[in-house]
């Protein structure tokens, strides 16, 4: 068998890691020491790296992820890219040799204590070669994209502590196109690497990224309490705080039939194994509430390797994605040996972190049922606009005939053990019409909605206090358009 390798600044390196050495930890050891490790939790971006992902058949995307949560060998046969690789000559420090992102952080003053500009520079760079990336048409820039098309969420997982973010604003704004013989840029017009399929067996653990979903469910039935890995942005974090060590990691981020967006007549199926970015820029908008969830949802680093399948797998009850499936009144698909079986969302969850999902069953894909409910909201409460887990979350997905609900869907996060629907709310306002009278009635019973709790994100107090403004904030929303039906 072929050592394992990972082309790192286009110079192949064997990898010899185990199943619990993040890609971070790697890499540092390999004396790449440009990423670092802040917050150990993709919070903060201090380690982020460029990868090589697939754009289509026969091109290449870089694409910005936490280093610091991927085990290193999900890289297997992949190619990175950190902050010493973007100059012309790896490891260069002289002005002459700068990446043109690294040249406008520096003459921008975008970097003082230096430990989170190795992150900001890597996430810059993938926005930097993002293909759809434009000059703004008349020199007016959308919100929060400047006149080169930079767009600023790009850094939404980038944190600094004494710089402050104008100059790196500046900086990323000045940045033109890339130039004629740009290598990296070249590399997008080629396939990306085709990863392998890994396994590594050691006396402690194995990691083994199967070929087939077949393969998959058969190693799943003989070992149930094998760990589950696609973006590790969950299993990562439990191995850097909680020390966690599973004996085996199945990857499943790269098996194709966990990686389908299938949309049909009826229904839209979302494979559990496609990133939230991936999700984001197959639908190109088709699903708005879907739509108004990803840019609150963590940052852009984090979407770039989360998944819906790890998001409900883990059955957290402050997961953004939940409340809006629940909304959207979606249906699990759970496989196993035996065959396939739609669950709903709603019925889905049982208890804390507990679902009815058996020990030898994934989640392969999410549906969602057509046609969409047209009005539709997601409102996240939370101590920072990005990158921050809600304090509570409410999504709404409602039909009208003329100004009477026909039907309403409201889904909750934060307020109980479990993600649920607020049945009493929705039961309240279907076949009424919506008034300011009806939606203070429904706002004081979904206050009652769910159990809150007093923790260090939000109080019991606060969290009912939320739930109650928010559905008068979906009445103050839809009252313009239904004062003109009325």
């Amino acid at each position: 068998m072929e050592p394992h390798q990972v082309k790192v600044n286009g110079v192949p390196r064997v990898l010899a890691a185990g199943p619990q050495v993040s890609l971070l930890d790697w890499l540092r050891g390999q004396g790449l020491t440009g990423a670092k490790e802040g917050c150990a939790e993709g919070e903060c971006g201090a380690c982020a790296v460029l990868v090589a992902r697939a754009d289509g058949p026969d091109r290449t995307r870089w694409t910005a992820v936490n280093s610091c949560l991927p085990p290193a060998l999900a890289f297997d046969g992949g190619e990175v890219v950190t902050s010493e690789g973007l100059g012309r000559a790896p490891g260069a420090c002289t002005a002459e040799e700068l990446h043109p992102v690294q040249r406008e952080v520096a003459d921008r003053g975008g970097s003082q204590c230096g430990y989170c500009t190795p992150g900001f520079v890597c996430a810059m760079a993938a926005e930097y070669y993002r293909p759809e990336r434009r000059p703004a048409a008349a020199g007016e820039p959308a919100p929060d994209h400047g006149p080169n098309g930079f767009d600023l969420h790009a850094l939404s997982g980038n944190l600094c502590r004494c710089t402050g973010y104008r100059p790196i604003r500046d900086a990323a704004y000045a940045l033109g196109a890339p130039a004629d013989g740009d290598q990296l840029a070249a590399r997008r017009e080629a396939p990306a690497p085709a990863l392998r399929l890994t396994r590594f067996v050691s006396e402690r653990a194995e990691f083994i990224r199967p070929g087939t979903l077949q393969e998959l469910l058969d190693r799943l039935e003989q070992e149930p309490d094998a760990v589950l890995v696609a973006g590790a942005t969950d299993v990562g974090v439990e191995r850097n705080l909680r020390h966690s060590r599973p004996r085996l990691v199945l990857a499943i981020d790269r098996m194709e039939e966990l990686r389908r967006l299938d949309v049909g007549t009826d229904h839209v199926d979302i494979g559990a194994a496609l990133t939230l970015t991936e999700v984001e820029q197959g639908l190109g908008g088709r699903v708005p509430l879907l739509n108004k969830l990803f840019p609150q949802f963590a940052s852009r680093l984090i979407r770039n390797s989360a998944t819906l399948g790890g998001n409900l797998g883990t059955g957290s009850p402050i997961g953004d994605a939940a409340p809006v499936l629940l909304a959207l009144d979606a249906t699990l698909v759970l496989t196993s040996r035996r065959g396939d079986r739609p669950v709903a969302l709603a019925d889905y969850f049982t208890g804390y972190r507990r679902s009815v999902r058996e020990p030898d069953e994934i989640i392969r894909a999410v549906r969602l049922p057509l046609p969409l409910a047209p009005s539709t909201a997601f409102h996240k409460v939370a101590k920072r606009r990005f990158d921050d887990i809600s304090s509570v979350a409410v999504a709404f997905a409602a039909r009208f005939d003329g100004a009477v609900l026909t039907d309403l869907k409201i889904g909750l996060g934060g307020v109980a053990a479990t993600p649920l629907r607020a049945r009493a709310a929705e039961d309240a306002l279907t076949g009424t019409e919506l008034t300011a009278e009806s939606a203070a009635e429904a706002a004081g019973i979904l206050a009652g909605e769910g159990t809150p709790m007093d923790d260090h994100r939000a109080s019991a107090r606060y969290r009912t206090a939320m739930l109650e403004q928010a559905m008068l904030r979906f009445y103050a929303e839809s009252a313009p358009e239904l004062e003109v039906i009325r």
